[in-house]
C-alpha cells in the first residue's frame, strides 16, 4: 500500500462517508474543547489573549464582546487538530470494524485523547512558569507586548503548549498502540 493510498483510501463509498463523518465529529469535538479551554485560560490570563491571541486572530474579530472572540479563537485554533487526528483514526478503525463498533472505538479514542490533552494542559500550567519564568528573552518579549501579570501569562502559555502536546502524544499512542491499531503497511510494495 502506498502512502497516497493510505491518506486517500480507495474504499467503498459507505466506508469513506463514515470516515469523513468521524473526521467531522472529531473536528467538532476538538472545536468545542477549544472553546471551553480558552474560556478557562482567558479567566486565568486575559492578557494572553488581549496582548497576543487577539492580534493573531484579528481576522475573526467582528466586534463582539471579548468572551465571544475568545470562544471563536478556541474553536479556530483546535478544530483542525480534531479533523486530522480523527481522519487518521477513522482510516485505521473503519476498514477493520463493523459500523457500531467503529463508532464506539472512535468515541473511546476521542475520550482518551481528551484525557491526555487535559492532563498535559494541567501539567503545562505548572511547568510553563517554571520553564519560562526566568528566561531573559521571554521576560523581554512579555515586556515588549506590555504584559503586566507575567505569572498568569506564562501559566496559560504552558497550558496551551501542554494541551497541544497532550493531544499529539495521546493521538500517536492511540493510533499506534490502541485497539484500533490494525497493522500499518504504508510502504509495502503493491
Amino acid at each position: 500500500m502506498s502512502i497516497v493510498r493510505f491518506l486517500v483510501p480507495d474504499l467503498p463509498a459507505a466506508e469513506f462517508r463514515r470516515m469523513l463523518l468521524m473526521a467531522i465529529a472529531g473536528a467538532l469535538s476538538a472545536g468545542i474543547f477549544g472553546v471551553v479551554h480558552d474560556q478557562v485560560t482567558f479567566s486565568i490570563s486575559p492578557e494572553y489573549f488581549t496582548r497576543m491571541k487577539f492580534d493573531q486572530f484579528r481576522h475573526a474579530d467582528f466586534g463582539f464582546p471579548p468572551r465571544i472572540l475568545v470562544a471563536t479563537i478556541g474553536f479556530l485554533a483546535t478544530w483542525w487538530v480534531g479533523l486530522i487526528a480523527s481522519w487518521f483514526l477513522a482510516r485505521r478503525i473503519v476498514p477493520a470494524c463493523p459500523v457500531g463498533e467503529a463508532w464506539h472505538l472512535m468515541g473511546k479514542s476521542l475520550a482518551r485523547m481528551l484525557g491526555g490533552t487535559v492532563a498535559c494542559a494541567f501539567l503545562g500550567g505548572f511547568v510553563g512558569p517554571w520553564l519560562l519564568g526566568d528566561s531573559g528573552s521571554w521576560k523581554e518579549s512579555l515586556r515588549a507586548i506590555g504584559v503586566s501579570d507575567k505569572a498568569a501569562f506564562t501559566c496559560v502559555a504552558g497550558i496551551h503548549t501542554g494541551a497541544y502536546l497532550g493531544a499529539f502524544v495521546s493521538w500517536l499512542v492511540i493510533l499506534l498502540f490502541g485497539r484500533s491499531a490494525v497493522p500499518i503497511q504504508i510502504l509495502q510494495a503493491e
